[in-house]
């Protein structure tokens, strides 16, 4: 008698189930082998017989009756949710042929935060575009830690988040851009006519954020370590604008991306690569004599040091991309960028691919 390994006989199995998986996660989408039958365009009594025979192939029943369809069984379950994956990562591949035969109508999934869909994405978007009109976009917005755990899983292919993750091993990056991030405070705060304000004066002051899990969030909290306090977090929010509208409101202070066009510096060389946020002006920075009232209700302060953070597009090291989303990171990640109000030239270099 020839010893088959538990291994070889996995495979062997494995082997032999393949041609069933479209069935296999048909039915356990449906519950009916009726409906299952007409969405993959077979007979029902041709399903109904490819079920048996899988049954009797794994020593096991797939299906049971339940009214007037089916239920899978545990055994059904698992290998249902199984095929699904499989097929998933089948299609995906599919994607990735045709689009090595056509890159010029592939699909590009995208995600970003929140508040770089007001300039930067479709600046981005609208100039890629015009030459290749037949790309098309998936688009997805989330907190930062939502955008980089979906690149990771493969449901994105590339991803604009601040601050870029630059001590993963297991993505890699190119900076787009830095923005300046001020203090906005109520108008009659006692802050609001100040030139410049240092991090160790919040303390004690009720700070309107983002929650955890968000890039923004993640600076906060560390300009207040640093400058020695443990924040007073009066309201947290999940998108810079609610955040922006509390602040108005009179119910805190917030530190937020500068909405001023002339707050941004030129940039310098800094040598400092993990750092998320950095408080460099730059050589020739303006100096600022005001707060800026940029958008009704709130006034910006700027911080002293200046304090800048660095938005990057971020994928997953070493994983092929797609001819379209490859072209479209290219894009993105030449110079010069047509930056929005805040924006300013990187000054951190990318991670290796």
């Amino acid at each position: 008698m020839t010893y088959e390994s538990p291994e070889a006989a996995d495979d062997r199995l494995a082997a032999r189930l393949a041609p069933a998986l479209a069935l296999l996660a048909a039915v356990g989408e449906t519950g009916h082998v009726t409906r299952a039958a007409e969405q993959l365009g077979i007979p029902q009594p041709t399903a109904s017989r490819r079920l048996a025979a899988l049954s009797d192939l794994v020593g096991a029943p797939l299906v049971l009756p339940s009214g007037r369809g089916i239920r899978l069984t545990r055994t059904g379950r698992t290998l249902a949710a199984a095929s699904g994956r499989a097929l998933g990562a089948l299609a995906t591949a599919a994607r990735e042929v045709r689009e090595e035969i056509d890159p010029a109508s592939g699909r590009v999934v995208l995600g970003f935060l929140h508040l770089l869909g007001r300039t930067l994405v479709p600046s981005l978007i609208r100039r890629f575009r015009e030459r290749n009109p037949g790309v098309r976009f998936s688009l997805a917005q989330g907190s930062r830690q939502d955008m980089l755990r979906a690149l990771r899983e493969g449901d994105i292919d590339l991803v604009f988040v601040a601050p870029m993750p630059l001590g993963d091993p297991d993505l890699a990056g190119r900076p787009l851009a830095d923005q300046e991030l001020v203090l906005a405070v109520p108008p009659g705060h006692r802050l609001a006519g100040r030139a410049r304000v240092r991090a160790a004066e919040l303390e004690g002051e009720e700070l309107v954020t983002l929650e955890h899990g968000y890039g923004l969030r993640q600076i906060t909290d560390d300009l207040c370590a640093a400058a020695g306090f443990e924040p007073r977090i009066a309201f947290e929010g999940q998108e810079s604008e609610t955040v922006r509208g509390l602040v108005a409101a009179g119910l805190g202070v917030a530190v937020l991306p500068s909405t001023d066009p002339g707050l941004a510096a030129p940039p310098r060389t800094d040598p400092g690569l993990g750092a998320p946020a950095r408080t460099d002006p730059g050589p020739g920075a303006p100096a600022r004599t005001d707060p800026t009232p940029a958008v009704a209700g709130v006034v910006e302060v700027p911080l002293s040091p200046p304090l800048f953070r660095t938005i990057g597009a971020c994928w997953v090291a070493g994983e092929r991309l797609t001819p379209a989303a490859r072209a479209f990171r290219d894009h993105a990640c030449a110079a010069p960028l047509d930056l929005g109000p805040g924006f300013r030239p990187p000054t951190v270099p990318g991670t290796p691919d």
